[in-house]
């Protein structure tokens, strides 16, 4: 199908202002944390803290329990602008304002939950493992994102979304069999309703191990044809055949390594300079955030573009797994509209931003290899 020119401008509009309020959000974010500091806001809340307890453990749980509120209710307005009032304004959401809040709400208490265990752990290194404890952490971190890839899609993905089997034979064993020319093994076929809350599509598969599964959001079930759909679950299982999690696990344990270690020195620097009594000082808890925010965004283009490489590899998988360049351009063309997914990025937002290659670029690349199939 052609691409809708009207949808594209609309596209480029909800880029920008996403774009803009990324940039807000990074900006206040500093500004906010740089004014607890000189406010001397975090030795308040640390003093505070320990006259309610002087047990590390619980001291550290609390201190975080009011940073997060603390964030969550100064950054609650551009929250609701970006995840309540820009999509509804561009069609893309379906969701009232209660079902909206009751998500923020899960989505905090499940922050509290999994930030709070990582917040515990990385404190407790600090006071017990003194120098080593940058590795430690950085090891703690593969293994905790691992656990948390493995229950999403039985513990946290239902939180927020409804799965079922899917009711089609014919497309069950179409993916099914798919999957298994790619020798990778999945617990079934599921529908993902996603047109309770949204009207973009998606696709994936979820969980590793024996919680692998083939996931249809019901907003691409419903508009794509099975040969589309069969080009998109190909792309995922490309990424699985050229063992991406690996890598991505290989490439995530340098860049937390390199981020622990930069924290590490920021820390030690720290405490000279604003005579904190140890590394572990909770009052340097908001210094830990800005190291990390810090780095986070220098490493982004490079994390970007090792995403965007492996994702062309997973593209090309699916190219030469199905034979069916046109159903997967197709597809592309459907996601660009649907989702008011922008075709052409300027380029330094692509290099920043994207850790997918833009739509018009892997329309591109199918077209090409049309061609050459044709040849």
């Amino acid at each position: 199908m052609p691409i809708n020119p009207e949808r594209q401008q609309q596209a480029k509009q909800y880029a920008r202002l996403r774009h803009r309020l990324f940039a807000l959000n990074l900006a206040l974010t500093g500004i906010a944390l740089a004014a607890t500091l000189a406010l001397g806001l975090n030795v308040w809340l640390k003093q505070f803290v320990f006259a309610i307890t002087r047990d590390a453990w619980l001291a550290t749980f609390l201190y975080f329990v009011a940073a997060l509120f603390a964030y969550t209710f100064a950054f609650f307005p551009l929250a609701y602008h970006r995840g309540f009032v820009l999509p509804h304004r561009y069609g893309l959401s379906t969701q009232n304002f209660r079902g909206w809040l009751a998500d923020q709400i899960k989505s905090f208490a499940l922050t509290l939950i999994l930030g709070g265990i990582v917040v515990e752990i990385i404190y407790a290194l600090l006071r017990d493992a003194s120098g080593a404890w940058w590795l430690y952490a950085s090891a703690f971190m593969i293994l905790f994102s691992v656990v948390l890839v493995n229950l999403a899609p039985v513990l946290i993905v239902p939180l927020f979304f409804k799965f079922k089997p899917l009711d089609d034979p014919e497309l069950v064993r179409r993916l099914t069999a798919l999957a298994a020319r790619a020798q990778t093994r999945v617990r079934g076929v599921y529908t993902l309703m996603l047109s309770e809350k949204t009207t973009a599509a998606n696709a994936g598969l979820m969980g590793l191990g024996n919680t692998r599964r083939i996931v249809l959001g019901d907003t691409l079930y419903k508009n794509f044809t099975p040969d589309e759909i069969e080009t998109i679950i190909a792309h995922e299982l490309g990424h699985h055949v050229h063992r991406d999690i690996g890598w991505l696990l290989v490439f995530e344990s340098f860049t937390n390594l390199a981020g622990f270690f930069v924290a590490d020195q920021f820390l030690r620097w720290s405490v000279a300079q604003f005579r904190y009594e140890s590394i572990a000082d909770l009052a340097a808890f908001p210094l830990l955030g800005l190291a990390f925010g810090a780095l986070g965004l220098l490493t982004m283009p490079i994390t970007n573009a090792f995403s965007r490489w492996r994702e062309r590899m997973a593209d090309d998988y699916a190219l030469a797994a199905t034979r069916n360049a046109p159903a997967c351009i197709r597809a592309l063309e459907k996601l660009a509209d649907q989702n008011l997914a922008e075709l052409e990025p300027e380029p330094w937002v692509e290099f920043l931003l994207y850790d997918h290659p833009p739509l018009g670029k892997r329309i591109r690349r199918g077209e090409a290899f049309a061609k050459a199939a044709q040849a």
